[in-house]
């Protein structure tokens, strides 16, 4: 004996395709309504994802999202710098460089259009020092051993020379003084002197100067320079 099997089917026509299409389209829509949109952006418009606890979940999905941007952020500023820091790029030096020497060329051009410019104050040039006023005479003598010499500058009373007398590397005793007319004066004595420099001031008319004698055990060669209110210098 045999039977026949026989199975239903849904017919395929148009309105079952359409019922069948908007169906699948409102269980979507519910389920993005009710359980996407909440769990996934916080956003609630039925008030049954916060009863599922669903929106809590979106919400939180939110915060992370916006602190990993604001992380996402910081890193892309910090990555240059750690760059920079690393080495710097020698085309970008190269680059600096260039410009650093054009604007050096534009000030120096500024410059001197600005000096050329009518009525500009040139920057006063620095005063040179004074020129060292030259010695009138210079005299020079070698003393042996005990032996003494003198020097004297003829001058009228109140008249001022300036002197300067070395032993050159010995030593001197020495007497400043000054005669004439029946008068005499001591003006300064030393002992083992190698040297003395000032001003000599006439007490009055006549011959004023020095006298050295060398106590050493070797020769020593004085040397005598003056300039100054006097006629003459009288030496051997």
């Amino acid at each position: 004996m045999s039977a026949t099997g026989h199975v239903d089917g849904v017919g395929a026509s148009p309105g079952g395709l359409l019922g069948a299409t908007l169906g699948a389209a409102a269980v979507a829509g519910v389920i993005l309504t009710v359980f996407w949109l909440p769990a996934e952006y916080g956003i609630d418009p039925t008030g049954l994802g916060r009863r599922l606890g669903l929106t809590e979940m979106g919400e939180i999905k939110q915060q992370l999202y916006a602190e990993a941007a604001i992380d996402d952020a910081a890193s892309a500023v910090q990555l240059p710098v750690a760059a920079a820091a690393a080495g710097t790029d020698p085309t970008l030096l190269d680059r600096i460089d260039r410009i650093d020497a054009q604007l050096a060329v534009i000030a120096a051009v500024v410059g001197a259009e600005a000096a050329r410019a009518p009525g500009a104050v040139a920057p006063a040039a620095p005063a040179a020092a004074p020129a060292a006023v030259a010695w009138r005479d210079e005299w020079s003598y070698t003393l042996d051993p005990g032996q003494g010499v003198e020097a004297k500058l003829v001058m009228e009373k109140g008249a001022v020379a300036e002197f300067e007398w070395t032993a050159n590397g010995g030593v001197l005793n020495h007497d400043t003084h000054g005669d004439g007319g029946g008068q005499e004066v001591s003006y300064e004595q030393g002992r083992a002197v190698p040297g003395l420099d000032g001003t000599l001031t006439a007490a009055f008319a006549g011959n004023h100067g020095w006298f050295w004698r060398n106590r050493t055990e070797a020769p020593v060669t004085v040397t005598l320079r003056t300039r100054g209110e006097y006629q003459q210098m009288l030496t051997p």
